[in-house]
């Protein structure tokens, strides 16, 4: 079993109520009476529509979501490229401070 997987099922368990009563149906059913189907109809209609607006405030929330998380990750990007710039200055200066000791050691060697 993948390590991962016990600490997400452990996470998940918790909420199984919550997701199985969101997933339960929550438009109006057909009534056995024929003679309301035309206000049963309606009725539907009214609920898809106020569900579809629903949806819709919900996928403008996450775009707007979507549009923050993805300016902090390229600011992260960016913090990161300038940190692996900066690491790359320091490597390459302490190759040079380590070329200039090893040639001193090569000097101070030979003279003996």
């Amino acid at each position: 079993m993948a390590a991962w997987f016990v600490p997400a099922l452990k996470a998940v368990l918790p909420h199984i109520g919550t997701i199985i009563a969101a997933a339960q149906p929550h438009f109006t059913k057909k009534p056995a009476d024929p003679a309301r189907q035309g206000a049963l109809v309606e009725e539907q209609i009214a609920e898809l529509q106020r569900a579809a607006a629903h949806n819709a405030a919900h996928i403008r929330e996450l775009a707007e979501q979507l549009q923050t998380a993805l300016a902090a990750l390229e600011q992260a990007a960016l913090d990161a490229d300038a940190r692996q710039r900066r690491l790359q200055w320091l490597a390459g200066a302490a190759l040079v401070l380590a070329l200039l000791a090893g040639l001193g050691m090569l000097a101070l060697w030979s003279r003996l």
